[in-house]
């Protein structure tokens, strides 16, 4: 009994004694590099609908046939509600687009003629159209725009008497092309929801209308000058793909 003790207690002495040669022979642990971080960037390409609404200034100036010279100017003011739908691609940083943008408006202002105190003008600008391309530079969901085209307004200008205000020359609707250059900012909250404030200019150069009485008369005709002002607030839904991982 003594020596199987004695054996055993040489054994344990034995092992211990070499355990630390034994771990210093074994090999480190390997070192695991941990994963790469993964970005989520938005993508801009797709179709979209949205809707819009804000606020227009239509500065306009008339002028009466020769030889009665410059009538004066007026802004019309007032909102204005649409929408859009369009398309853009990214390339890289860059999202090109197109759209198309047709609104409601209600913008109306007037002043008593220079030439005909006893006259007042009215301009009604009732509807617009825009017919743009874009360019817009992208910081992941955050979209920077340029945007440039043709617009199409409709109007309505009449003549009033200072006095009373009964109507006494109209032009009817009327529909006028020009060009329009804007900028907007644009925030994808979703990955299919965006919203964006955006600025537009309207140059509709000059035009000579006809003017009528109400009962179907002639009144006397006048070139008027028209430029269009706009901002509105926008929110688009996108049919494209969903956030993309980059590393």
């Amino acid at each position: 009994m003594k020596k199987l003790l004695l054996v055993t207690s040489s054994l344990i002495a034995l092992g211990a004694a070499a355990a630390p040669a034994v771990a210093a022979d074994l090999a480190a642990r390997p070192y695991t590099k941990a994963p790469p971080m993964i970005a989520a960037v938005y993508d801009w390409t797709g179709f979209y609908i949205g809707a819009n609404g804000g606020w227009g200034s239509s500065r306009n100036s008339w002028d009466a046939g020769f030889p009665f010279g410059p009538e004066g100017s007026h802004d019309a003011t007032g909102g204005t509600v649409g929408g859009q739908v369009g398309y853009r691609w990214q390339a890289g940083t860059f999202v090109f687009g197109l759209e198309a943008q047709g609104n409601w408006a209600d913008l109306s202002g007037s002043n008593v003629s220079q030439a005909f105190p006893a006259f007042r003008n009215h301009t009604n600008v009732d509807a617009f159209g825009l017919f743009t391309g874009q360019v817009g530079y992208a910081v992941n969901n955050v979209l920077l725009y340029v945007k440039g085209g043709a617009a199409v307004t409709s109007n309505t200008y009449r003549v009033n008497n200072v006095v009373g205000g009964a109507l006494a020359g109209v032009t009817g609707d009327d529909t006028r092309w020009g060009g329009t250059i804007g900028a907007g900012l644009e925030y994808a909250f979703a990955p299919n929801w965006s919203v964006g404030v955006e600025y537009n200019h309207l140059f509709m150069q000059d035009r000579t209308y006809t003017f009528t009485t109400p009962g179907g008369a002639f009144f006397g005709t006048d070139r008027i000058r028209q430029d269009v002002d706009l901002v509105t607030a926008r929110i688009n839904y996108r049919f494209g793909g969903p956030v993309i991982a980059k590393y």
